[in-house]
């Protein structure tokens, strides 16, 4: 009697198997998957294990990767690619993206100091698929020729930019020395106009200093920031010592038209700066914060001011945010960019590569600044100013934070004044 019971069972259990399964509830019969499915797969797998929103914008994750196998026979590089930028288009968000080996190199090689092309950093606005200038790189013939941020690009050649993924716009972009493209740029409610730039090999250097003498702060070490490469922290370091050695008094910190780049860095340089608390805080997917502390490092305690504006995102905003809300420092300029994620690197076994938004930051007073930015201390515009007038008398957001340095160099003088004397033994 046990025996044909538990037979019974079994057939039971077949059958409720059976059925599950005709209705999609179980995964089909693992298949051998071909070449170019499986490099599909790994990428269906990072974005699986780590981006950031485990909902995947409303979308089932596994239901993507097996209508993308069943329905494509990826026969070709070329249309696994496809199929890759298809799903990641799923999740509706621009900076998590498929690189090409030739795209994927060029990153790498722009985060180690050097950039053939144009010289923009850009994004794709996530409402409207825009592709918009984060900001010029200095020194670049997108800098020359007057781009600014948060110009919309509307055609590259003549391929509209509304058609392209963001790494085929930058692709279009880059290129070899001595040759050209044309950009149709939008600055806010103004006229298209068609620019001509020929394409550089860009040198990022990404510190540069100088000791202001004789302002109405007295003797300034000014140090500008282009961005946050493999160089940065090492060079900023450098630049800072130098000017403590020369007598600087105060301190300013030009990020502006700084698009970001290593998370590291940023951290890095903030704690030169910020002797203890919050640097930055991050959440993963499951909402669980973490944070980077200040180490008790800090080179100076002078009073400073950093200068910031829509060009200023990503790591520029970590630091920026991590000035203002310990109150080491003042904000002077205009609203920062508001690119408040982070995304990590992948490489795939065919050189291509993946950069997946993993993180979300908070500032240390827990502001998330994503698509909101980062309001300065003191709003000062300074529309058309040119390279060349950064830091001068021509420069009325660097005129504002030399004022806003007499009134941190008072309120400082004000509360050693204050301070009680220490108590003596008699």
């Amino acid at each position: 009697m046990k025996q044909f019971a538990l037979k019974s069972f079994v057939v039971l259990l077949l059958q409720l198997v059976f059925f599950l399964g005709s209705w999609g509830i179980n995964p089909p019969p693992a298949m051998a998957l071909t070449t170019e499915q499986q490099l599909y797969n790994e990428a269906w797998r990072i974005v699986s294990r780590s981006y950031l929103d485990e909902s995947f914008n409303g979308n089932n994750w596994w239901n993507v990767r097996q209508k993308t196998l069943r329905s494509n026979p990826l026969e070709s590089r070329d249309e696994t690619y496809g199929a890759i930028q298809k799903s990641l288009a799923l999740l509706g968000d621009p900076f998590t993206r498929l690189m090409r080996p030739e795209q994927y190199r060029n990153l790498k090689v722009t985060t180690s100091g050097e950039l053939t092309g144009v010289g923009l950093q850009v994004a794709q606005d996530a409402d409207n698929g825009e592709l918009l200038v984060i900001a010029p790189v200095q020194g670049s013939p997108a800098e020359a020729a007057g781009i600014a941020p948060r110009d919309r690009i509307l055609q590259i050649d003549n391929a509209l930019t509304s058609t392209l993924t963001l790494d085929d716009a930058a692709s279009r972009m880059r290129g070899e020395p001595g040759s050209s493209v044309r950009l149709t740029i939008q600055h806010e409610d103004q006229s298209p106009r068609e620019v001509k730039l020929v394409r550089e090999r860009i040198s990022l250097n990404p510190v540069s200093s100088e000791l202001k003498k004789n302002t109405p702060a007295g003797t300034v070490g000014y140090i500008r920031l282009n961005q946050f490469n493999a160089n940065a922290t090492e060079d900023f370091e450098l630049a800072l010592q130098d000017l403590q050695k020369q007598g600087a008094e105060s301190f300013v910190i030009d990020l502006r038209n700084n698009p970001g780049g290593l998370l590291q860095a940023g951290i890095a340089i903030a704690r030169m700066w910020i002797n203890d608390g919050a640097i930055v805080y991050t959440a993963n997917r499951q909402g669980i914060l973490d944070s980077f502390q200040a180490t008790n490092t800090a080179v100076t305690d002078k009073p400073l001011v950093a200068l910031v504006n829509a060009g200023t995102a990503s790591a520029s905003e970590i630091l920026a945010g991590a000035i203002q809300d310990s109150g080491r420092g003042d904000l002077v300029g205009t609203k920062t960019f508001g690119k408040g994620l982070i995304q990590s690197l992948f490489e795939l076994s065919d050189g291509s590569g993946m950069a997946v938004t993993v993180a979300k930051y908070e500032t240390p007073a827990h502001h998330d600044i994503n698509k909101l930015g980062i309001q300065p201390d003191v709003t000062i515009e300074a529309e058309g100013l040119r390279r060349d007038q950064l830091a001068t008398d021509a420069d009325p957001q660097y005129a504002a934070a030399l004022e806003r340095l007499v009134v941190l160099q008072e309120n400082r003088a004000q509360a050693t004044e204050q301070r009680p004397a220490p108590a003596r033994a008699a």
